[in-house]
């Protein structure tokens, strides 16, 4: 293909933003679509093949309508917009900027909002449904997002409390050789839940709203025999749970209550030939009215880029070994 030139009007306003520190967003838009870049007064001169050309021309455009919003320019940003171009998407990461995405801000300030259409689509399904089952890898925001939902609609008073539970998978009797009382042992399971409520409540006020007992941080176990009014509840890592487990969490929840399930599919620690509660529940409650599952995949991770890839990686090295073992059978 030829080598063609592109010139950007870039206002020096918005410049220093789509560049980033060090010219670190603009050199990484160059090695995406190996382009050269000259900026000179208020253009910026783009030179490669045609495709590639239009290609960086739509992500260097769709950064500075981030800028233009007043927001900044962040990795992710970067990142995506190349993401999405690469894939010929006719989605702007630019779209994902707008206030009405906003779910909250952490407790230093930073906004909480959808950063992936996919993303998107998982807080659209929360709003809309009393269940939804957020699924997909690692790094895709799906814990987070539904603590934010869930701290935001307890801040608005649209529920009286949050209850977060995860499965532990050493709770019970194996956990007894293990230092400490009951809280002490089954603390590090519920680690990342306390984690993002540091974050976006702060330490104090979730302290308080424990006490009070408006926030509930507890293992799976101890919501059998109980009925869940008006909160909003979070189970996490629920690929963990069994098949008794998974029916026992969906039939506690009552009025007034939303429930969110996350899980990641790929990465269960259940014993072998045990049957995963999530991976049933997906196949029984799916046309179920009021429930909503929302697939994430690869494309939402929004950790560092290197995270995207080793999810991919595993993602393209499974069928692989499914075709070895299946010529194995044949021979």
């Amino acid at each position: 293909m030829g080598i063609i030139q592109k010139q950007i009007k870039v206002d020096e306003r918005h410049i220093q933003l789509l560049f980033g520190q060090f010219d670190k967003n603009i050199r990484r838009i160059e090695e995406a679509f190996n382009i050269s870049y000259v900026y000179r007064g208020d253009t910026l001169l783009i030179e490669g093949e045609v495709e590639n050309v239009k290609k960086a021309d739509r992500v260097i455009n769709d950064l500075l309508i981030i800028s233009k919003k007043g927001s900044e320019i962040s990795d992710q940003n970067v990142d995506y917009a190349i993401r999405l171009s690469k894939d010929g998407d006719s989605l702007n990461a630019s779209d994902l900027e707008n206030d009405d995405e906003l779910i909250c801000h952490t407790l230093s300030g930073r906004p909480i909002r959808p950063k992936t259409f996919g993303q998107k689509q998982y807080v659209e399904a929360i709003d809309k449904n009393m269940i939804i089952f957020g699924t997909g890898p690692a790094g895709t925001g799906k814990t987070y997002l539904a603590m934010a939902k869930a701290i935001t609609a307890f801040k608005k008073g649209d529920v009286e409390r949050i209850i977060l539970t995860r499965p532990a998978i050493e709770a019970g009797e194996k956990l007894g050789f293990l230092p400490g009382d009951l809280q002490s042992k089954i603390d590090p399971y519920l680690r990342p839940l306390y984690d993002a409520l540091y974050e976006i409540m702060g330490a104090e006020s979730f302290q308080k709203n424990m006490e009070k007992g408006l926030i509930e941080v507890a293992p799976l176990a101890y919501m059998r025999g109980r009925t869940l009014d008006n909160a909003f509840i979070v189970l996490d890592e629920a690929q963990n749970t069994t098949q008794s487990q998974m029916k026992m969490f969906l039939t506690r929840i009552g009025f007034g209550s939303k429930a969110i399930i996350t899980g990641d599919q790929s990465q269960k620690d259940l014993a072998q030939g045990t049957t995963s509660g999530l991976d049933t529940a997906l196949k029984v409650v799916r046309g179920i009215e009021g429930i909503a599952i929302c697939k994430l995949t690869s494309k939402d991770v929004v950790r560092h880029p290197l995270v995207q890839k080793i999810v991919e990686a595993y993602e393209n090295y499974k069928p692989r070994e499914t075709i070895k073992h299946k010529n194995y059978n044949k021979g």
